[in-house]
C-alpha cells in the first residue's frame, strides 16, 4: 500500500525541478508584471488627480443640459474630425465626454469634456477608447512595455509560466503536507519557530497557497488577449460558437437615415446632427438600457447606431441596442443571452481589470500583485541560502533540484504527459518555446557537469 502510494509521487521530483528552473528564469518577468499591473489597477484614482479639471465637476441639484446641446458646444469647440462616440456623464459630479476621430491621430482619438450643467467645455485629451494618456501610459507599459508587439512577449511569457509555478507549487505542498488534516491546517501559516531556509521555505509556500486562486485567475484571463495564446482562444471560441454576438446594424431598406434624414448616396458621415444623439439616447432609455451609456454612431450611411451599456461593476450591464433616430431599436443584443463562455471571458477580463468589484476588486489585486513579489523575493532568498558554503564547491547559489527525473515516471503516465505538453504547447506557443529552452539548458549544464568533473586518482601501487 505504501509503495503504491509512494508511485503516485514519482512526478514530484519533476514538478520541483520544473518549479525550480520557472522560478529562477521566469520571476524577473513576473515582478515586471506584477509592479506593472499594480500601478494600472489603481488608474481611476490616479486619473481623478491628475485629470480632475477634465473629468469631475460640482455637482448641481438642477437638471443638466440637454445631451443635444453637449455635443453642440463640443462640436464648436472641436470643429474638425468625425464625432464618434457620446458618453453621457455617468455621475452627477462627472463631465460628459465627446468623441472625434483625426486620421492623423491613428488608432487615439480626442475626448472633448463637456460640464453637462453648463455645456461649457472643461477640456481636450487625446485618448485611447476612451482611456486617459496616463491610463493609456500605463495600460501599454503592462502589456508590451512600450515596445509593441515585441514587448508583448514579456507578458504573455509571464501569463503562460504563472499558473505552471503556481498548479507546481501546489502539488510539492500537498506532497509535504499531505498526511493528516492537523498538519495541513498548520501549513497554511508559516512555522515562526523555523529557522534559515525553512522559515524562509514556509512563508513562501503559505502565502503562495493563499494567493493561488487568485494568480490562477489573473493567469487565465490574461492569456485570453495575449497575443499568440489569446488568438488560439479565440479560434476555439469561434469554433464552439461561444463567441459574443454581433449586433445587427443594418438599416431596413427605405427607412430614414443614421442622422434622421433618408438615405443618399451622397450623405456625409460625418456631418452629426447633435439632436440626433439625444433622439437615439431617449429611444435607448425607453428600451431599459439604464446606467451608463456609450452612443456610437453609424459608421457610414445605412447602418444603424450603437449604444451600448458599460456598467463593468457586479452586477454587470452590458446591453446593446441598434437605433435609428426616427424609428426607434432595430435590433438587440442582451449580455444575459450569450454564450455562457463570452460571459465568463468578458467577466474574467472585467475582474482582471480591477473592475468587477470596484474598490473590492483594486485591494484584492493589489494585494495579489504585493504577495506575489513577496514569494518571489523569498523564492530567491530560498536559492540563495541554500548555496554551497564550502570553499571546494563552486556552484555559487543553490543547486537545481535532482536530475533524471523522467525515468522514474511510469511509461504511461510519461506517454500522457508528453502529450499534454504538446498540446499545452500548441495552445501556449510561449510556454512551449521556454519549455524546451529549459530541457536544453539542463541537458547542457549536465553534459557540461559530466565533462569537468575530475576523474578520481589512481590508488597507490600495493593498495589494490
Amino acid at each position: 500500500m505504501q509503495r503504491t502510494r509512494e508511485r503516485a509521487w514519482f512526478a514530484v521530483p519533476l514538478l520541483r525541478r520544473l518549479h525550480f528552473y520557472a522560478g529562477v528564469l521566469v520571476a524577473p518577468f513576473l515582478v515586471v508584471a506584477a509592479l506593472t499591473g499594480l500601478a494600472y489597477v489603481f488608474t481611476p484614482q490616479l486619473d481623478s488627480l491628475v485629470y480632475a479639471d477634465e473629468l469631475r465637476v460640482a455637482a448641481v441639484a438642477g437638471p443638466a443640459r440637454p445631451l443635444a446641446e453637449q455635443v453642440a458646444s463640443a462640436r464648436a469647440a472641436h470643429p474638425t474630425g468625425t464625432l464618434t462616440t457620446v458618453i453621457p456623464a455617468t455621475a452627477p459630479d462627472t463631465t460628459t465626454q465627446v468623441v472625434f476621430a483625426l486620421p492623423e491621430l491613428g488608432d487615439r482619438q480626442h475626448t472633448v469634456y463637456v460640464d453637462p450643467y453648463t455645456a461649457r467645455v472643461r477640456g481636450t485629451l487625446v485618448t485611447w477608447f476612451g482611456s486617459t494618456p496616463l491610463t493609456t501610459w500605463l495600460d501599454d507599459l503592462h502589456r508590451n512595455l512600450h515596445l509593441g508587439w515585441f514587448g508583448r512577449m514579456y507578458s504573455e511569457l509571464a501569463a503562460s509560466w504563472l499558473w505552471v509555478l503556481v498548479a507546481g507549487g501546489l502539488v510539492l505542498w500537498l506532497r509535504q503536507h499531505r498526511r493528516g488534516r492537523s498538519r495541513l491546517r498548520r501549513a497554511l501559516l508559516p512555522d515562526l519557530a523555523a529557522r534559515n531556509v525553512r522559515r524562509t521555505r514556509g512563508w513562501h509556500a503559505a502565502t503562495g497557497v493563499w494567493l493561488s486562486v487568485g494568480l490562477l485567475v489573473l493567469s487565465a484571463t490574461g492569456l485570453t488577449w495575449s497575443r499568440w495564446a489569446g488568438a488560439h482562444f479565440d479560434t476555439a471560441l469561434t469554433a464552439l460558437d461561444a463567441k459574443s454576438p454581433t449586433l445587427d446594424l443594418a438599416l431596413p431598406e427605405g427607412a430614414p437615415g443614421p442622422h434622421g434624414q433618408h438615405h443618399s448616396a451622397g450623405a456625409d458621415p460625418t456631418a452629426i446632427d447633435p439632436a440626433a444623439v439625444e433622439r437615439v439616447l431617449g429611444h435607448a432609455r425607453q428600451a431599459g438600457l439604464t446606467g451608463p451609456v456609450e452612443i456610437i454612431t453609424p459608421a457610414e450611411p445605412g447602418l444603424a447606431w450603437t449604444v451600448t451599456q458599460a456598467d463593468y461593476t457586479w452586477p454587470v450591464r452590458l446591453d446593446q441596442l441598434a437605433v435609428d433616430p426616427v424609428t426607434g431599436p432595430v435590433a438587440r443584443s442582451d449580455f444575459a443571452d450569450w454564450p455562457l463562455l463570452a460571459q465568463l471571458s468578458k467577466l474574467g477580463i472585467q475582474a482582471h481589470m480591477g473592475r468587477l468589484f470596484g474598490w473590492v476588486n483594486q485591494v484584492l489585486l493589489g494585494a495579489l500583485a504585493i504577495g506575489l513579489l513577496c514569494v518571489i523575493v523569498w523564492g530567491y532568498r530560498m536559492w540563495w541560502q541554500r548555496r554551497p558554503t564550502r570553499s571546494d564547491r563552486r556552484t555559487f547559489v543553490g543547486p537545481p533540484p535532482e536530475r533524471g527525473t523522467w525515468r522514474f515516471l511510469p511509461r504511461p503516465l510519461l506517454v500522457l504527459a508528453l502529450l499534454l505538453v504538446a498540446a499545452l504547447a500548441w495552445a501556449l506557443p510561449t510556454f512551449g518555446a521556454t519549455l524546451l529552452a529549459f530541457l536544453v539548458l539542463d541537458a547542457l549544464l549536465a553534459k557540461r557537469r559530466v565533462t569537468v568533473t575530475p576523474t578520481p586518482p589512481a590508488p597507490p601501487a600495493g593498495r589494490e
